[in-house]
């Protein structure tokens, strides 16, 4: 029996996943693609030394690769299963899903393995790839880089409402740690506040100039975390902020400038840096350029990457997460025409 993307859309998403609690997902996935007769491999990814948010699932975490047996794949189609907090169940009306991963990524997992299944019946050597945490720190791509199954062709999934991406911007996440002397608010001359060397280096760093690519647009940058501080009547010992710079070139100049800009108010960590990547045109598919970051970077040894996926990245991360189900439909065929043009 064919695969019903709709449905399955609808199971995943009732699987909480959020980043680091993907277990049961990857249980659920391992399962209903052995049923489906193919091979199916857990790559154990592992937990970081403190887990950020309770949640569902909170052991084992690893990332599934299925094809069929024997077969070294000419594609593979590949995206996260992770999803952001909080985590909310599905329901729908006769147009949409709703609910958390419905657009980012459990329908286009859905779309994948539907599309797959097309696929191996016509003769295509196709694999998936369904990898964890994606929305923090791409852990489970890095891990997965590490095992390449030969393919020449991924196709990454994310939001791009069924739109082949020529580009998707780079990440580089920064951490500021300012360092301080406590002491009574009476007495500001007794202590040093971390909050004030903070709130002056973070002024200039939004004061920096950014790359701007012409065919693609501005770098951005983001305030997503600020925190420190004991009390009102406290002098600040400490503070942090977290800084988000969505890249459109390489990270190199924009380090050096943030590490000058902040000098000695702060210690500066960068956390996460992952390129800008361009991409090739393929026939007539409609094309976009993604201003967020995937996968792509981190899996490398999986052949010439290609993005494209259902749904809209604006309402991805928010409280009205959607798909349309005329769209999940239309994604299975678009997969199925790219691999394979791809693979013939």
């Amino acid at each position: 029996m064919p695969v019903d993307p709709v449905q399955l859309t609808r199971q995943l998403v009732d699987i909480e996943s959020t980043t680091y609690h993907e277990g049961r997902a990857g249980a659920f996935l391992h399962e209903y693609l052995l049923v489906q007769g193919y091979a199916v491999e857990r790559m154990p990814v592992s937990q970081p030394d403190r887990i950020l948010t309770p949640g569902a699932g909170d052991g084992d975490r690893f990332n599934v690769y299925a094809a069929m047996p024997g077969v070294t794949p000419d594609v593979v189609l590949s995206t996260h299963m992770d999803t952001v907090p909080p985590y909310f169940g599905c329901t729908e009306d006769d147009e949409f899903l709703y609910g958390r991963g419905t657009c980012d990524a459990k329908g286009i997992i859905a779309a994948q393995i539907a599309s797959a299944d097309r696929l191996r019946d016509a003769g295509v050597k196709v694999g998936m790839l369904f990898v964890v945490g994606e929305e923090r720190d791409s852990a489970g791509a890095k891990e997965a880089n590490l095992h390449p199954k030969g393919s020449k062709f991924l196709i990454n999934g994310e939001p791009t409402e069924n739109r082949l991406a020529l580009a998707s911007k780079g990440s580089l996440r920064v951490e500021l740690r300012a360092k301080g002397k406590m002491a009574h608010s009476a007495y500001p001359e007794l202590g040093e506040s971390a909050i004030n060397k903070l709130v002056e280096a973070l002024h200039d760093v939004l004061a920096m100039p950014l790359p701007v690519e012409p065919e693609i647009g501005p770098s951005t940058l983001n305030i997503g975390l600020v925190e420190g501080g004991r009390a009102p009547n406290v002098i600040s010992d400490k503070a942090e902020a977290h800084i988000l710079i969505r890249l459109v070139g390489p990270s190199g100049e924009i380090r050096q400038n943030i590490l000058q800009t902040v000098g000695d108010r702060a210690d500066v960590t960068f956390s996460l840096d992952l390129p800008f990547v361009r991409m090739r045109k393929v026939g007539d598919l409609p094309t976009m350029v993604a201003k967020f970051t995937t996968d792509i970077p981190s899996l490398t040894a999986w052949g010439e990457p290609f993005l494209l996926g259902p749904g809209s990245i604006l309402v991805a991360h928010t409280p009205d997460e959607k798909i349309a189900k005329k769209e999940l439909l239309e994604a299975v065929d678009l997969y199925y025409d790219l691999a394979t043009g791809l693979a013939g």
